[in-house]
């Protein structure tokens, strides 16, 4: 799924969850079209409520893969098509906002290169408690997640640090400074997170 996208629905999570309802075609629609599997239609369905289902769907959606979010919208039209339009809308007036780096102050050159483990301690003393996202966003598990946390439990910068260095040496040279820098715009946050971190 395009950052664009995941940011989309993480800003509009809870509008989203108050608007429309998982029990009606949408679950059943994006499992025909193989979005989600059985396994993740059940782990919705077994929430307690509706609004819960959808914010399940909600975290699920992001990890499917490209179709995701264009099958969410079809799926949408179905039932709730001014929600569809609102979310269109919105993503018309979020695309340069989201997917520009001018504002982030890093040259193309920097954009391309791989960042070095000292340039990621840097940006991990900078990231708050949104660095998870920004991990699973990178395309950390949530066990890799966890095991970050757990082999470091005194030291939340050593847990992003590890977290980084994984993604990184799991990714090797397609682990570029652009990948993260989507993925910290997908975090919402600010790029004065990146002040002095790629001197």
């Amino acid at each position: 799924m395009e950052p664009q996208h995941k940011y989309i629905l993480r800003k509009h999570r809870l509008d989203l969850s108050s608007n429309i309802s998982t029990d009606d075609t949408i679950v059943q629609y994006l499992y025909q079209e193989e979005i989600l599997t059985l396994d993740h239609v059940e782990e919705i369905q077994a929430q307690s409520s509706s609004k819960k289902r959808t914010l399940m769907l909600l975290d699920i959606l992001p990890g499917r893969g490209p179709k995701a979010f264009g099958k969410f919208l079809e799926a949408l039209e179905m039932e709730y098509p001014w929600v569809q339009e609102k979310l269109l809308q919105r993503l018309d007036n979020n695309a340069v906002q989201i997917t520009g780096t001018d504002h982030w102050a890093v040259s193309e050159s920097v954009l391309q290169s791989v960042p070095s483990e000292r340039q990621l301690n840097r940006l991990a003393g900078r990231l708050g408690p949104e660095w998870e996202s920004v991990l699973l966003d990178l395309g950390l598990s949530a066990e890799d997640v966890y095991r970050c946390r757990a082999n470091h439990p005194l030291a939340v910068q050593s847990q992003v640090l590890a977290g980084l260095v994984l993604w990184k040496q799991r990714i090797g040279r397609r682990a570029t400074v652009q990948s993260l820098v989507q993925s910290l715009q997908a975090a919402e946050l600010h790029p004065s997170v990146l002040d002095q971190v790629f001197l």
